[in-house]
């Protein structure tokens, strides 16, 4: 190794070293060395910096028979003639070719800083990277080429564990192995066949729906087995917790050598994300199994065609507070009643359960006034219920005068669809949400509703979408409403209730159309 090679590794290191002969020339410095005494350059003399010249030469002698670095003290005057007291570190400098013996210095300043770091280990660490570059040096390319291939392999291996880990539902992870998993495998392709019926727990005949393979072979299926395998292609069970979910069916590139421990080691990711997103699935279909236990059936009403609508959150798989309800007052009164209380869980659905119970007995003594239905339920809440909150809209509807009286406790407005397909919204009668505010007096507004009009009540789940104005949500379902004029309760509720299909729903949403006649 020559004096280049020292400056091109020694630059980098934080603390100071220099090389110099025995007799004290400095042959060589890193930056390090400047900052730390300005006047240790490279061609100066130790000889004329230090205070005590005959000392330095004990201590040269001493390192320069040392293989192992021996601790010292020394005085340097700096180019201020200002002395520097420096603790140092020598050894004979190994991999030193030169014609003189060198020694190799590393220096700390003990006016700056007392504390020491051990560098014995630093300066053999040091000796070993300099011999083993300088082995090294005719092998760099292929190093450097297989550290390259490696990297790369490192990070499809990383963006399919990342994939794998992100992906909630089986579509995800389906999708993920379809995109990620060729690249990690350095396959052609690989095939995903499972067992339907093993994936998710059966709920029972209540909940019958099948799975819908989309980029994978279903095994359970009409046919019950896969296509025939391409060829050069391995199959390799997914196995998880015990059960054999199914197989990768892996086609390699003819010629290939497969690392069987890595396929393997992929297999179990697989065959783990594909467990987890099968007990997502049932989680989910179980959430929305309760949650539509809990809601009510609507009666039939002469003059009215009602239809409601429940939809869970794209990702939810707890059960949520979305209410709504039809209370038949008397001979000509009808009560609507939609509303949400905030967040998701056992607490929030018992709360739900609670309320629709409640306003049923609410209804019955006083649902013609709506503000005292709210404040009936808003005093309920903040007495059973403290630390939760909901939003409600009441309407009371006339059926001889076609008079809708309505008030809201911070719910969306009622969306109103006249017979020629224009929309108005019932913004007013607005007050605070029902819970965190106690003896609230709510307003109430009324409005002639047209015939042949459809009232469409819905929770805010159905406007909201992430990233975007409530603005904008109130826009899009208008429009979307306005195109349903003519249709039925049950047609304009489903067209509502699964717009933007494609688009990631993060909240449960309630729906209850009325259409007057």
């Amino acid at each position: 190794m020559n004096l280049a090679s020292f400056r091109s590794v020694a630059r980098l290191l934080p603390h100071a070293v220099l090389v110099c002969t025995g007799s004290g020339r400095i042959l060589a410095v890193n930056p390090a060395t400047l900052r730390t005494v300005n006047s240790l350059r490279t061609g100066a003399e130790l000889g004329d910096l230090v205070t005590d010249p005959e000392e330095l030469g004990d201590r040269l002698s001493r390192w320069l028979r040392s293989g192992s670095p021996l601790p010292g003290v020394m005085t340097v005057r700096d180019n201020e003639d200002r002395p520097v007291r420096l603790r140092c570190h020598g050894a004979r400098a190994t991999w030193w070719d030169g014609a003189e013996p060198a020694v190799q210095l590393h220096l700390s300043r003990l006016d700056i800083s007392d504390r020491f770091v051990a560098l014995t280990q630093r300066i053999s660490l040091m000796n070993q990277q300099m011999t083993y570059r300088r082995a090294i040096t005719e092998q760099r390319g292929l190093l450097l080429r297989s550290e390259k291939a490696a990297r790369a392999r490192m990070q499809r291996l990383y963006r399919l564990t990342a994939a794998l880990a992100a992906g909630a539902t089986l579509a995800d992870v389906c999708d993920a192995v379809r995109k990620c998993a060729p690249a990690a495998l350095d396959a052609t392709d690989v095939i995903l066949e499972l067992h339907s019926r093993r994936i998710i727990p059966s709920l029972g005949t209540a909940d019958a729906r099948p799975l819908v393979p989309t980029s994978w072979t279903d095994l359970d299926g009409i046919h019950g087995a896969a296509a025939a395998a391409p060829e050069n292609a391995r199959r390799v069970p997914l196995r998880a917790e015990g059960v054999t979910l199914g197989r990768l069916v892996i086609p390699f590139v003819p010629g290939a050598e497969p690392d069987a421990e890595l396929t393997l080691t992929i297999a179990l990711q697989i065959a783990q994300a594909v467990r987890r997103a099968g007990l997502f699935e049932h989680e989910h279909r179980l959430a929305e199994r309760l949650q539509r236990s809990l809601l009510p059936s609507l009666p039939d009403i002469p003059g009215l065609d009602i239809a409601s609508g429940y939809a869970p959150g794209t990702h939810m798989v707890d059960v949520g507070g979305d209410w709504y309800d039809v209370h038949v007052l008397d001979g000509e009164t009808v009560g609507f009643t939609i509303g949400d209380v905030a967040g998701h869980g056992v607490a929030e659905a018992t709360a739900m359960a609670q309320i629709t119970t409640v306003l049923r007995s609410i209804a019955r003594r006083c649902g013609n006034q709506p503000p005292e239905v709210l404040a009936e339920l808003n005093d309920f809440l903040g007495t059973y219920h403290q630390g939760l909150m909901a939003t409600a809209c009441y309407a009371s509807y006339n059926t001889r005068t076609r008079t809708l009286r309505y008030s809201r406790a911070g719910h969306p407005p009622p969306l109103l669809v006249r017979a020629d397909g224009s929309t108005r919204y019932l913004h007013s009668a607005l007050a605070p949400p029902l819970g965190p505010v106690p003896f609230q007096d709510y307003p109430q507004d009324e409005t002639t509703v047209p015939a042949d009009a459809t009232l469409v009540f819905y929770t805010d789940g159905l406007i909201e979408r992430r990233g975007e104005g409530l603005d904008v949500g109130l826009e899009r379902l208008a429009q979307a409403a306005g195109a349903t004029a003519g249709l039925g309760s049950r047609e304009t509720c489903d067209l509502l209730l699964h717009q933007q299909v494609d688009t990631e729903l993060p909240d449960d949403r309630a729906l209850l159309t009325v259409r007057f006649t």
